[in-house]
């Protein structure tokens, strides 16, 4: 096989398709996000600011995160040394999983590298746990709960996208003695559209399944303190797993599980994705407890107020430009383009022109013909941050529109 051509073949596609991926090279201030540099191909900065970051709160900038890294990092250093298993287990591993379990009101929890491994290893592993298990799961989850339920082998069922009763029709359709779980999301990022959750867990008591919710996009950012959009629902005792997130509104890194204490034990014991990963940082654990702690406070709820009246405003002078704004409530904010090329070319135009900085959502983030700039609005973007982000995408869109009138007469 000529392994060059191969490679050059692959790459090629995604060129063609409009939906080769680059990274821009942006470096981030302390103190002042969302604002950046942005060094250009050939060398030359810019000040530009940030729309696309999942830093919702601004935590990663917060002083008391920060405060807490400097000190575990100047009493114990820059690595945590091992897997949790030989000897990479601190106190500052335990004092964020004692948060979390607070923060969802479990019995434990259990901290993971990011959020995807939480996912992937977890669903995985609980097909070792409960032989025979079937995996109920909306068609919208994430590709680390797609790739969980599908590494763990054994039976999977995709139920349409937020539809209880094609779930019940599923459910109904399987032995009624099989060990079922239920996983779906609190809020689907890339709409930014919410998961029933409360009729997902009727139907689950109804029929004995376990329900598992990951809670991403939405720890931090809701309920009164911080736990997700199911305790802002009050539905979070009635969840048996919660996955999150400790790399968006936290700010930081990492992931986790929280639930039962034997859930959790067996996860622990079980998962090779836990077992035989080095555990992280201390100095990463210390921030992303503190950034825990503070947003269970009002001084958490205050950001998350400022944060959702922007995502507000935001829609609400967008959808006044005639723009097609994806609305269903969330903190998010997608702008549908509809296509690849010209997605990526408005990112460009406003990364260039406006010092406007968001990334092209395209295949296989969003499926074909649905392809969006998602713009994720924080309590630090002020009043004048926002207009010139509206007025840009109003001389942008105008542009585009000619351009397409032009193409196709």
């Amino acid at each position: 096989m000529n392994y060059e051509a191969a490679l050059d073949a692959a790459l090629q596609r995604l060129h063609d398709e409009g939906r080769y991926r680059t990274f821009i090279d942006i470096e981030r201030t302390k103190g002042h996000f969302p604002h950046a540099v942005w060094t250009k191909p050939d060398g030359t900065q810019k000040p530009i600011t940030v729309w696309c970051g999942n830093d919702y709160l601004g935590m990663g900038q917060h002083p008391a995160v920060l405060a807490a890294m400097h000190e575990a990092l100047d009493a114990t250093g820059a690595g945590s040394g091992g897997t949790r298993n030989i000897s990479g287990t601190t106190v500052y591993h335990k004092r964020l999983e004692a948060e979390l379990a607070d923060l969802h009101g479990k019995e434990a929890a259990l901290v993971f590298s990011s959020a995807y491994i939480a996912n992937d290893a977890t669903l995985s592993t609980l097909r070792q746990i409960f032989p025979g298990l079937i995996i109920y799961s909306d068609a919208l989850n994430h590709a680390s709960m797609i790739e969980g339920v599908r590494r763990g082998g054994g039976l999977k069922r995709i139920f349409r996208h937020n539809d209880v009763a094609h779930l019940r029709d599923l459910i109904a359709a399987d032995d009624p003695a099989a060990p079922k779980l239920i996983a779906f999301e609190s809020i689907y990022s890339m709409d930014g559209d919410f998961g029933p959750i409360s009729e997902i867990c009727d139907l689950a008591e109804e029929v004995g399944a376990l329900t598992y919710i990951d809670e991403v996009h939405a720890v931090g950012m809701y309920g009164p303190r911080g736990a997700g959009v199911a305790e802002r629902d009050g539905q979070m005792h009635r969840i048996d797993i919660i996955n999150a997130t400790l790399a968006k509104a936290y700010g930081v890194f990492g992931g986790y599980i929280a639930a039962s204490a034997k859930m959790v034990d067996a996860v622990r014991s079980y998962a090779p994705g836990f077992i035989f990963t080095t555990s992280l940082p201390p100095a990463v654990a210390a921030g992303a407890a503190a950034s825990v702690r503070l947003l269970k406070t009002a001084e958490g709820q205050a950001l998350r107020d400022k944060q959702q009246l922007h995502a507000r405003i935001l829609k609400m002078r967008l959808k006044g430009l005639g723009l097609p704004i994806i609305d269903h409530g969330s903190h998010i904010v997608p702008v549908h383009v509809g296509n690849p090329i010209h997605c990526k070319m408005m990112s460009d135009m406003l990364l260039d022109q406006f010092g406007i900085y968001v990334q092209p959502i395209n295949f296989p983030t969003v499926p074909r013909g649905t392809e969006r700039l998602r713009f994720t609005p924080s309590p630090v973007h002020d009043p004048k941050e926002i207009d010139a982000l509206v007025q840009a995408m109003d001389k942008l869109w105008q542009h585009c529109a000619l351009n397409r009138a032009e193409a196709s007469a």
